[in-house]
């Protein structure tokens, strides 16, 4: 899809899909779904591989088929709701989510001590977000700037008017990193997706038994700052959207600062896993993540992703969702984050439900 088409397309999506029915809506998004994956286009194929990771190797085929169906519906189902978010009442709102452990939020913020919310690309953190934001506590996040500028202009647009402060990535004043750094000396809440580094100059952590490579913004950030790492879960479970806010991965009292970060990273990378692997359909990663499946480590044109000890942070931690292609390499930010609340964007059936089994990824 070419820059303007996109634009005119995502346009189009915020401005009627608030007014069509809920169910006739989310059946046709289902057909979207259901078409990208019978057509293995949009990223499903690198989806399917990183499901693989996930459901481990007794799943059949079938099975993989069907769980990468699944997550495709909640895939579509993010952006669909992503369209209506800001036509939605802070009542629709507060009763389409059920949040856990925003006590560690809460304590932390009454504290005056700041907060890093860090996610994996799961479920809807745009509604995560509003949500928050509609509780009294206004999150700060970053998005990677896309083309063309305008549709970038009304992503940041649609997140600024469900209560998110968006940061660019790239231009604005040239430093995310330190302004994140500020909001959490303020006693801010950050949120940023922490589950693939866009730069591959992330930190190497294991990930469902493999080598993977996660951004070392929130680490580095939490480290820095002394604001708390918390990592955020969320799932989708009928109508409802779930949310668990996991309790702090504090910084170690040993080791250097990139010992520190790298162990922090590794921690936040075991919650993840956790969560992944007891709701794989909603773990919307179809990027690679695995280096295994990185053909590039060594590309010496990727610059500015934060080390293990933040030197260059211009951004290690993670850009909100926007419109780019799967991971070709395009759109790839220089600092590292893949996008919303904070990855390059989302890259982006007709019957009821899909097929699946159930056992299908849920390790524990």
């Amino acid at each position: 899809m070419d820059e303007r088409t996109s634009a005119a397309a995502f346009t189009a999506g915020w401005a009627l899909l608030r007014t069509v029915p809920e169910g006739a809506g989310r059946r046709v998004f289902d057909r979207i779904a259901d078409h990208a994956w019978r057509k293995r286009i949009g990223g499903v194929r690198q989806l399917e591989a990183n499901l693989r990771r996930v459901a481990g190797p007794d799943a059949t085929l079938a099975q993989l088929r069907a769980l990468s169906r699944a997550t495709m519906r909640s895939y579509m189902r993010y952006y669909y709701e992503m369209f209506r978010l800001p036509a939605m009442t802070r009542g629709q709102v507060m009763r389409r989510v059920d949040v856990t452990g925003l006590e560690n939020v809460e304590t932390n913020l009454r504290r005056g001590r700041g907060v890093v919310a860090a996610l994996p690309h799961m479920a809807n953190y745009d509604l995560a977000g509003a949500w928050i934001a509609m509780h009294g506590i206004r999150p700060t996040t970053v998005a990677q700037r896309v083309r063309p500028e305008r549709l970038f202009q009304r992503f940041v647009a649609a997140r600024e008017s469900i209560g998110i402060e968006v940061l660019p990535l790239t231009g604005g004043d040239g430093n995310a990193f330190g302004t994140l750094a500020r909001r959490l000396r303020d006693g801010r809440l950050v949120c940023l997706l922490a589950d693939r580094d866009l730069t591959r100059n992330g930190i190497e952590v294991d990930f469902f038994g493999e080598a993977a490579r996660m951004p070392a913004g929130p680490a580095v950030l939490a480290e820095r700052t002394g604001a708390a790492l918390l990592p955020v879960s969320l799932w989708y479970d009928g109508d409802t959207m779930r949310i668990r806010v996991h309790e702090e991965i504090p910084v170690p009292e040993e080791g250097d600062r990139a010992a520190k970060v790298r162990a922090m990273t590794q921690r936040l990378a075991g919650e993840f896993e956790g969560v992944i692997a007891e709701h794989p359909e909603n773990w919307h990663m179809l990027q690679r993540v695995f280096a295994a499946d990185l053909d590039d480590l060594a590309d010496p044109d990727r610059t500015g992703a934060a080390d293990a000890t933040g030197r260059a942070a211009t951004v290690a931690p993670c850009a909100a969702p926007s419109p780019t292609t799967p991971d070709t390499g395009a759109h790839r930010a220089p600092g590292g984050c893949h996008a919303t609340t904070v990855d390059t964007a989302p890259d982006v059936s007709a019957d009821p439900a899909p097929p699946r089994d159930d056992d299908v990824g849920r390790r524990r």
